[in-house]
């Protein structure tokens, strides 16, 4: 970030001068950080910064690389064609600014601290689960039908199409052979919406009291059917308990049913209920193949991701 920079950013807000704050977190594998910017003489007190910049050894012909700039590519698409139509059921930052230079993203995003999503859950209560699931359900109920131009094809960071190198070292090899079925099953639902992509609790910025939530980082949101957006939210293999999956479930659907009505009766909110519920555990044992490839030593542990992949493969042998 030089003088240039915050510059453009002063002139994008309207402000006198704009002075860099504190670093928030850094972007996975150094491409990047992201910031508090701090402005005077403007309309508001602060502003939040994405600033990406590829690390200098990173090889342009890896797939991790191809996959991580698409990433930006979206997510910069995704604020400026698609977050503007998310309400306060599904809360994201609004887009102040964007500049994008060859390989260099420079986003400008409204601060959810300043506008009351100020608290953050790293291991969230049932109670906060469920508001990160009312958001899922409005924003898969908003776009539900809607064609993914411009994002992912297939959203969610551990698609199979974008993870062969985790695939290649899955040591199952029943798991590995069966990676594609369960990608064709997830990818032939008759109900796909946008999915987030990465709706982990770190995500989810909470308001006072963890009621209500907005949620950040739209690098992987994409078409899918929602089912995936929540079997990553509820896999937490280390305290599964399985009557609390069901009420999350049940609280989901709910909600999904809720906002579908709201915006279009006509479509079969039992059929997509009834659809969805039968892929939860097609989408759970999704997930846990690109677990197994990426982090094995920490699946070889996984005795819940496990069992729940080997009574899916049965399903499908």
């Amino acid at each position: 970030m030089d003088a240039a920079q915050l510059r453009w950013i002063a002139e994008a807000t309207s402000a006198q001068r704009a002075r860099k704050g504190e670093r928030i977190q850094s972007l996975w594998s150094g491409y990047g950080e992201i910031f508090r910017v701090h402005l005077i003489g403007a309309a508001t007190e602060s502003v939040i910064v994405k600033w990406v910049a590829p690390p200098a050894d990173a090889r342009a012909d890896a797939v991790s690389y191809r996959r991580k700039v698409r990433s930006y590519h979206v997510e910069t698409a995704w604020y400026r064609t698609r977050a503007g139509q998310c309400d306060e059921a599904c809360r994201v930052p609004r887009l102040i600014a964007a500049q994008v230079t060859g390989d260099r993203w420079l986003l400008v995003l409204e601060d959810l601290d300043a506008a009351g999503f100020a608290e953050r859950r790293r291991s969230p209560k049932a109670p906060e689960i469920d508001a990160c699931l009312a958001w899922l359900a409005a924003f898969h109920g908003r776009f539900l039908g809607a064609a993914p131009e411009g994002l992912w094809k297939v959203g969610t960071y551990w698609h199979l199409a974008t993870r062969p190198d985790e695939l290649a070292v899955i040591a199952d090899a029943a798991l590995r052979e069966a990676a594609p079925a369960l990608d064709r099953q997830l990818r032939g639902a008759t109900f796909q919406t946008t999915v987030h992509g990465d709706a982990k609790p770190a995500n989810f910025c909470f308001a006072r009291g963890g009621r209500a939530v907005a949620a950040v980082d739209f690098q992987y949101v994409g078409g899918g059917c929602g089912i995936k957006d929540v079997a990553y939210l509820l896999a937490s293999p280390d305290r599964h308990d399985a009557a609390a999956e069901q009420r999350h479930l049940d609280g989901y659907f709910a909600q999904l049913r809720a906002a579908v009505a709201a915006r279009d009766p006509s479509v079969d909110a039992e059929a997509l209920e009834r659809e969805w519920r039968a892929l939860y555990p097609i989408a759970c044992a999704d997930y846990y193949r690109f677990l197994a490839g990426w982090a094995p030593v920490h699946w070889r542990s996984e005795s819940h991701g496990q069992r729940v992949v080997r009574e899916v493969l049965r399903t499908l042998a």
